[in-house]
């Protein structure tokens, strides 16, 4: 997927006002999501997207993986926004679903596997996907 055919699914499944708007989200949930998964799964990821989107997922290589559940990835999504936890769920959501539609199944089966199962309905998923 094109970075533009990227923004622009975000831009309508988030329903945001412009472009800089969706570009700020997508940022904001990557980099909380690349401090959650492995530096070398951010790695693989980021190989699936495009160059635009890669910064936010390798740009600390030298950081520990955290772990954390939904609600402390959505209240950090929401503090990088300035957002509310409820309004940083969809904003992830739009993301994620975007990414899930961007990258192979089993990158994404390995990105899910890393993750408590609460994480799969960001990413428009039951469970691990197909």
């Amino acid at each position: 997927m094109r970075h533009d055919e990227f923004l622009a699914q975000v831009r309508e499944r988030g329903e945001y006002n412009d472009q800089e708007e969706a570009q700020e989200i997508i940022t904001a949930v990557l980099q909380v999501l690349s401090q959650r998964i492995t530096p070398a799964e951010a790695a693989d990821l980021a190989a699936q997207l495009p160059e635009p989107l890669r910064a936010p997922l390798t740009g600390d290589g030298e950081r520990q993986t955290e772990s954390f559940g939904v609600e402390e990835f959505l209240r950090r999504v929401a503090e990088r926004v300035g957002a509310r936890p409820r309004t940083a769920e969809w904003d992830a959501s739009a993301v994620l679903s975007t990414l899930a539609d961007a990258v192979s199944g089993g990158e994404l089966n390995q990105i899910l596997s890393q993750l408590p199962s609460g994480y799969a309905a960001l990413f428009g998923r039951a469970d691990l996907s197909d």
